[in-house]
């Protein structure tokens, strides 16, 4: 992977340097939470990403190890993406994110079991999703 020249040392402009768009936290998030797995689904999310932005985002995630791609064993032709332990380590960050736009949008369309769960006992919940995508990890 190329270097990406750094802007400054700041963890969060390291971290957004990586994952700062929204393209690609959808991705992240089709992943983590919507079980997506093969590029044409990531294509049928409702927010209809370019196929260009899709595969230069996957491509992007792939060098910074925040995702890995395998063959698909039924169909030889095709790629399996998963979240890699980094990947996953992004779960709080986006289950934050969930909660704060529960609480300030109140058109969102998130989950309010999930919300209700998130509120009662969050690391609990964390650990549930954490242990679940871990198992899902290519190895």
């Amino acid at each position: 992977m190329a270097k990406q020249k750094r802007r400054s040392d700041c963890p969060i402009s390291t971290a957004l340097d990586i994952f700062g768009d929204k393209w690609t936290l959808l991705i992240i998030r089709d992943l983590m939470f919507k079980g997506k797995q093969h590029y044409v689904e990531f294509l049928q999310s409702e927010e209809k990403i370019a196929t260009n932005i899709l595969a230069d985002r996957l491509h992007i995630l792939e060098q910074h190890g925040i995702i890995s791609k395998s063959i698909d064993p039924a169909h030889g032709s095709r790629y399996l993406y998963h979240l890699s332990v980094k990947g996953v380590d992004l779960l709080p960050m986006l289950v934050e994110m969930i909660l704060w736009s529960a609480r300030y949008d109140p058109a969102t369309a998130a989950d309010a079991e999930f919300i209700a769960a998130a509120r009662q006992d969050l690391a609990g919940l964390l650990k549930t999703i954490k242990l679940g995508l871990k198992e899902k990890i290519a190895v």
